[in-house]
């Protein structure tokens, strides 16, 4: 073999990434059990109280939500999608994946905004994570699939651990983003009257850089509806289920409604998390 020859593969990267893989599965899966209990047991709440609840409770509320931060056009928007999602027979699997979405942009909160914060305080630990944001990011959605059925099986939740980390960077990045644009001035006359560091963040940084820090967590939810789809070819359920089997049995008609639902279902969230973050 030739050192030249671009035809023959010369550092087999496949095959390392198979059996580092193979070696925690058979290690620790113990370890990946407990990283999944707790995703597991939020999801199987949020899942429970929507599907428990009745559709008009939920319409209602999704409507007030709507009423209170956007006004009335989108009020009556929000709730006209409700009920065609619910007459076009699709609103468990619109529950089911409303309860995903919701599961890992919880998760993605609770560990991208102090990531983030501790982003936007720090140029190094900024630097570190800049990369690992990134491959994030751009790693194609399909591939998370792989090492997450590996790792946790198939099923819902290993759909939302697979959405936690790719709708993930968002959140970070605006939260990051969004504290290093408060004004050095504001901060250090906060620090002139005498403020501690904590007192800093949390009284003035963090109430300027809410808009950022919203915004990041719409684009999360965002990116987690279409990750949720995805995620139905693992056996995640809710909506992506319709899509994926109008794909294998070219039924395009189920195909569309289910589309139709995810769009209409992506509207209505994007317009309420808009307007929570304009209030």
């Amino acid at each position: 073999m030739s050192f030249f020859d671009f035809e023959d593969r010369l550092i087999p990267l496949d095959q390392w990434v198979q059996d580092g893989v193979d070696f925690l599965v058979t290690n620790y899966r113990e370890v990946f059990q407990l990283i999944k209990l707790p995703v597991e047991k939020s999801l199987e709440g949020i899942q429970w109280a929507l599907l428990a609840a009745h559709p008009l409770i939920l319409i209602a509320l999704l409507g007030f939500l709507a009423f209170r931060y956007t006004g009335k056009r989108i009020t009556i928007f929000t709730v006209a999608t409700m009920f065609l999602i619910v007459m076009l027979g699709l609103w468990e699997d619109a529950m089911i994946t409303l309860a995903m979405v919701l599961c890992s942009v919880l998760f993605c909160a609770i560990v991208g905004i102090p990531l983030g914060i501790w982003s936007g305080r720090s140029d190094r630990f900024e630097s570190f994570i800049r990369p690992f944001l990134d491959a994030m990011q751009t790693t194609p959605a399909f591939v998370y699939l792989v090492p997450v059925v590996m790792l946790f099986s198939i099923g819902t939740v290993s759909g939302v651990l697979a959405t936690i980390v790719f709708a993930m960077p968002p959140i970070i990045r605006l939260t990051g983003l969004g504290i290093r644009q408060v004004h050095p001035e504001l901060v250090e006359a906060a620090i002139s009257f005498g403020a501690t560091p904590a007192q800093v963040l949390k009284r003035v940084q963090i109430p300027l850089a809410m808009p950022s820090i919203m915004a990041g967590l719409n684009q999360t939810i965002m990116m987690s509806l279409s990750m949720v789809v995805i995620a139905a070819l693992i056996g995640a359920g809710g909506l992506g289920t319709p899509v994926f089997q109008g794909l294998n049995t070219l039924d395009i008609g189920l195909a569309t409604i289910g589309g139709l639902a995810i769009v209409l279902m992506a509207m209505v969230l994007d317009r309420i998390t808009q307007g929570m973050g304009e209030k």
